[in-house]
């Protein structure tokens, strides 16, 4: 079994087996255009999966997961088989390549796994790349109906499970503007902060179980626990549920709506400052 965290030196040295399938889910929030960096330079093989066009575009938040029927159909144009071992990238500071892994795990891929560093640490390494689009390959991805992993916002006043929110403390405190238009500053009352930064290092590598442990202390949550994630737009809250996988934990849920769902709406409470003890 594909560890869930795998590294460069891992990855070179499985490059060009017949079962693997690597995807850059690179996503920026303004100003770069992930799909022609892309197209530009990635690692041999890869598949851009584009987590803004892979979505419900009938919901107003951004990039809100699609049913399991369109879902599989953007991965057999891609290429990607669900029984493949696939291994996730990206080239932001967003670490986007968590909400890659979530979107493929929820849909039913049964071996995911992140790549330690993304394409920054490959690049650094001096290992190979290529440009353009890769090679068509058949594939059939078997989608299955999404597991009970997601929260939506009509569930959230009457949640029983802790909340934590991955934004930054400013945004999460109400002190710095939303940066969408019409959404409110603040965050959901009663949830914890743990900004997403905090489990990674500099390098785009992950920290370590320990360090996990601590920054989830910090916040005043359990990371082995259920607990359901949150944060700007459903992307970063995934960095969370990652560092909770790699402790053993598969009990956290997505709000897949998150802040941008949640601040947007007139009627949804909203608090500011500091999260409470």
């Amino acid at each position: 079994m594909m560890d869930a965290l795998v590294s460069t030196r891992w990855l070179g040295e499985e490059l060009g087996a017949p079962d693997l399938a690597i995807v850059d889910s690179t996503l920026f929030l303004g100003g770069r255009n992930a799909r022609a960096e892309y197209l530009a330079r990635h690692i041999p093989g890869a598949r851009f999966l584009d987590i803004d066009a892979v979505a419900d575009h009938s919901h107003a938040a951004p990039h809100m997961l699609p049913n399991a029927t369109a879902f599989a159909a953007a991965m057999e144009s891609l290429g990607v088989r669900s029984d493949d071992r696939i291994v996730v990238y990206d080239n932001s500071p967003l670490r986007s390549a968590v909400r890659g892994w979530f979107m493929l795990r929820h849909f039913g891929a049964r071996q995911v796994a992140i790549l330690d560093g993304g394409f920054g640490k490959w690049v650094a390494e001096g290992r190979f790349t290529e440009s353009g689009k890769p090679a068509p390959r058949v594939a059939r991805f078997d989608a299955r109906e999404p597991r009970d992993q997601i929260v939506r916002k009509d569930q959230i006043p009457g949640l029983s499970l802790p909340l934590v929110d991955a934004r930054g403390r400013a945004r999460f405190e109400g002190s710095e503007a939303d940066p969408r238009a019409g959404v409110a500053p603040g965050h959901i009352p009663g949830a914890n902060n743990l900004p997403y930064p905090d489990l990674w290092n500099d390098d785009g590598t992950m920290k370590d179980v320990d360090a996990i442990r601590a920054a989830f202390a910090v916040a005043g949550a359990d990371p082995q626990a259920p607990f359901v994630a949150t944060c700007g737009s459903g992307v970063t809250a995934n960095s969370l549920i990652f560092a909770a996988h790699r402790l053993g934990n598969d009990a956290a849920k997505l709000y897949d709506g998150s802040w941008s769902e949640w601040g947007a709406d007139p009627a949804t409470p909203k608090e500011l400052g500091p999260a409470k003890p």
